[in-house]
């Protein structure tokens, strides 16, 4: 896995620094749901992308799928970028998948729409050009869990809790979760965990397979965070 990242880092033109840059429009009131920073030091060629709508627990609403395409958008052809790194800015909480607050003021018709956008969101991150990791330090449910499986890696905390639990509310995962799930557990295990909606920590994730890195959890609630530091991901 580190000659894997060390060899994207090596294909991209030297690094420069970023500027920390937002999705929010100008003059927006609100904060903005996603943030892109180009990490530096000893981290450097690693962009991140911080999910940041704590009032929701980071809830795949309209405002922050919008925000999360236009962040691929901009970065996909940025040379620059050797890693991609999905993390949260909310403690104890990676995404808690869709906003069903928002799904219930939308008609059937509109559902059918925002989950093919989901869908094409989950394939843009599964398709990015160069490596992607999921630092799972909380919640991942639903849409949630399906955003880091589409990542090439994954890394959660030991306390972190994943789960495709569209099942017990009635609906089936919608965003792409089902295909990529088998890739990781195989069949039977993957429909298990569909069909049951059991939810899973991050040690017993790691034992199965589904992430690739379980570590203990940290008083700042970021260790996931803190693990994809060189060199165990992208050292040279």
């Amino acid at each position: 896995m580190q000659r894997v990242l060390a060899s994207a880092r090596r294909l991209a033109r030297p690094w420069r620094p970023l500027p920390a840059r937002s999705c929010a429009s100008a003059g927006a009131a609100r904060d903005p749901e996603i943030q892109v920073r180009a990490l530096e030091g000893p981290d450097q060629g690693i962009t991140e992308i911080l999910m940041n709508r704590p009032h929701a627990r980071n809830a795949l609403g309209h405002v922050f799928v919008s925000e999360l395409l236009g962040a691929l958008a901009r970065l996909r052809d940025d040379r620059h970028v050797r890693v991609l790194l999905f993390r949260s800015g909310v403690k104890g909480v990676f995404c808690a998948g869709a906003d069903l607050k928002e799904r219930e003021q939308m008609s059937e018709a509109e559902v059918g729409v925002f989950v093919q956008r989901l869908r094409g969101l989950m394939n843009e991150i599964a398709a990015f050009p160069a490596p992607t990791i999921a630092a799972m330090d909380g919640y991942a449910l639903g849409g949630g869990l399906e955003l880091a499986l589409a990542c090439d890696l994954r890394v959660a905390a030991s306390s972190a809790v994943m789960g495709l639990i569209e099942t017990t509310r009635g609906l089936l995962p919608g965003a792409g979760g089902t295909q990529r799930l088998p890739r990781c557990l195989g069949v039977a295990l993957a429909k298990e965990l569909i069909f049951t909606g059991r939810r899973l920590s991050g040690t017993q994730a790691q034992a199965l397979g589904l992430v690739n890195h379980a570590v203990a959890q940290n008083e700042e609630g970021m260790a996931a965070f803190r693990e994809k530091r060189p060199p165990r991901f992208v050292g040279e």
